[in-house]
């Protein structure tokens, strides 16, 4: 291990050379207080943060550093996201930022959100804590500035390592709020099942967002918070707020309802997002869903492959098959329907739906409809005659935002209304409207089995290197990942919340390829995933070391798998799930 003053000394030495002279700084280097591990340094200022890896690693018995006894998972987890955010805060202010070309100048790490997620950016072993940030070497054109080089290393990054990571400079209060926060909502979304629940919206959450493109809590003074009717209030007892009060949503179908801009859209929102924990402060902190939770939409053009959504969709014009159905270029309701049955082959228990992204010929066939358009003539039977077969016979529970067709209301269980933000059950009046004005629609299908088949991924369908073989996986957007010579639209899977989960997802598709065998059926495959993760950390998804990588459901990398064009399967004729 070298002394820092040999790093100094190391950038006297390059100064106005050309940027691959950063090389020479590749090494360990003792600061005292920390390590500074120099893995990997790009070889252009303008080169992403992904490419670059500088490790900080400080001893965990030093007494100066902050230190918790972890005993669970989640205790873990929310200790590390925690610290992830002070050095993110330390660096933002204490870094001046962009000096020079490119990233030059910056000392930053990747930006947590709302959620508490497990993430590589910071890493605790039993002896050490590891922070993995990005560095922008600094540089004018391609020419290396060791003045300001030596201040971010010398003087910047101690600073900041200083400020977050001393148990000195630790908010102590912050710290175990946090650690409650997640502890208290884990908690909640385990009590789900037992007290057959699918979602617990706590009293006085804060669900409104700050924007549409912003996940944090609203800034109005006017802000209403959330209240349940006392007809769906249920006390629980949590381990760090003791009782709570808040509203039950049960299992079965339900629908939330109201005017527009009246907060239906909001409150499923609170439900997609309900299946994290989120840092206090959020508003939406006791804000909980059943972790197999789905948001499900329409998306036209997207790719299916060789998936049965016969349930919702046959007898297509010239005899195309929908118990293998196989596309490049779905349609509104064929995407809709590819979507469900995805999510439920990797065991989906809730969908979530907002009729505003659901195509409209697939959630329901009016009266009049039926009467123009014989049903020989129609290959779509609407969601609204399979509703309820979902939840009796899958146990799959549903909740609908549905602001104008009232012919749900016969096949709901609880009907939520929306007013000025506030839930009213309204479910005895949906019940006496369906009863005066009994529907005149016909229920379709009502005797064709709802049905899921397993599906067994073929390895050499799943590239992740590009046209020269070298491995290419990155995001630079939530919804965007890139993949060997392809880009992989995630645009519908809207319960990704952070761009390292969609990193992450990346190399996890690659490594799912190591358990692809031509047996295995995709939800093996996925659970061998996960278990892999739990047991060793995320970082086992690549030979790599990042600090770019959050925690993601095994559900999404499954999705992400089934929007690969080119992804191929062998279709199980028969243990339909």
């Amino acid at each position: 291990m070298l002394k820092s003053s040999v790093l100094k000394q190391k950038l006297s030495s390059i100064d106005g050379q050309d940027y691959g002279a950063y090389q020479t700084l590749i090494g360990t280097y003792d600061f005292n207080l920390f390590t500074l591990i120099i893995q990997q340094i790009p070889k252009d200022p303008f080169a992403p943060p992904h490419t670059g890896i500088y490790r900080i690693q400080v001893q965990r018995h030093v007494d100066r550093i902050i230190n918790l006894e972890l005993n669970s998972k989640i205790q873990k987890t929310a200790f590390t996201d925690f610290l992830a955010r002070c050095f993110f805060n330390a660096g933002q202010k204490i870094s001046k930022g962009i000096r020079g070309t490119g990233y030059s100048g910056i000392i930053t790490i990747d930006q947590p959100g709302q959620a508490i997620l497990e993430r590589s950016s910071v890493v605790v072993t039993d002896e050490v804590i590891e922070v993995r940030c990005f560095l922008g070497l600094p540089a004018d054109g391609r020419k290396i500035i060791s003045e300001i080089a030596e201040e971010m290393l010398l003087s910047e990054l101690p600073k900041i390592v200083d400020k977050s990571l001393l148990k000195e400079n630790i908010d102590h209060e912050a710290l175990h709020n946090h650690l409650a926060a997640a502890e208290d909502a884990e908690y909640l979304r385990n009590k789900l099942d037992s007290l057959e629940l699918i979602a617990f919206i706590a009293n006085n959450s804060i669900l409104p967002r700050e924007s549409g493109v912003s996940d944090k809590p609203t800034s109005d003074k006017n802000v209403v918070p959330f209240v349940s009717p006392d007809s769906l209030v249920k006390e629980i007892e949590i381990p760090h707020a003791g009782f709570i009060k808040g509203m039950a949503i049960p299992r079965g179908v339900t629908l939330i309802t109201g005017g527009g801009y009246h907060g239906k859209s909001t409150l499923l929102k609170a439900l997609e997002t309900g299946i994290y924990n989120h840092i206090p402060g959020d508003g939406r902190e006791q804000c909980v869903t059943a972790a197999q939770a789905v948001k499900i939409r329409a998306y036209d053009g997207r790719c299916v492959t060789k998936t049965d959504i016969s349930p919702f969709i046959k007898n297509l014009p010239f005899g195309k098959n929908t118990t293998s159905f196989s596309t490049e270029n779905a349609s509104g309701s064929t995407s809709q329907a590819a979507n469900i049955i995805e999510a439920i082959e990797v065991r989906a228990n809730v969908l979530l739906m907002d009729e505003d992204t659901c195509a409209t010929n697939f959630m329901i066939r009016d009266v009049k409809m039926q009467k123009l358009v014989n049903k020989a003539d129609e290959p779509i039977t609407a969601f609204i005659d399979k509703v309820k077969q979902l939840y009796l016979e899958k146990n799959i529970s549903t909740v609908l935002v549905l602001g104008g067709v009232g012919d749900y209301f016969d096949v709901s269980d609880l009907v939520v209304q929306m007013i000025n933000y506030r839930p009213f059950d309204v479910t005895a009046k949906a019940r006496r409207i369906s009863t005066a004005f009994p529907a005149k629609r016909e229920v379709e299908d009502k005797s064709y089995p709802f049905h899921v088949r397993d599906r067994i991924p073929i390895s050499e369908s799943i590239v992740p290197h590009n046209e020269y073989g070298k491995l290419r996986i990155y995001a630079k957007e939530v919804h965007r990942l890139h993949f060997g010579s392809q880009d992989i639209d995630l645009t519908d899977l809207e319960q990704l919340m952070e761009l390292s989960q969609t990193k992450a997802l990346g190399y996890a598709l690659a490594h799912s390829k190591k358990y692809m065998n031509d047996k295995s059926t995709l939800l093996e495959i996925i659970d061998r995933v996960i278990k892999d993760i739990d047991e060793h950390g995320i970082d086992v998804i690549s030979d790599r070391i990042s600090g770019h990588f959050a925690e993601f459901r095994g559900l999404e990398l499954a999705l992400a798998l089934n929007r690969f064009r080119g992804f191929d399967v062998i279709q199980k004729n028969t243990n339909v799930i």
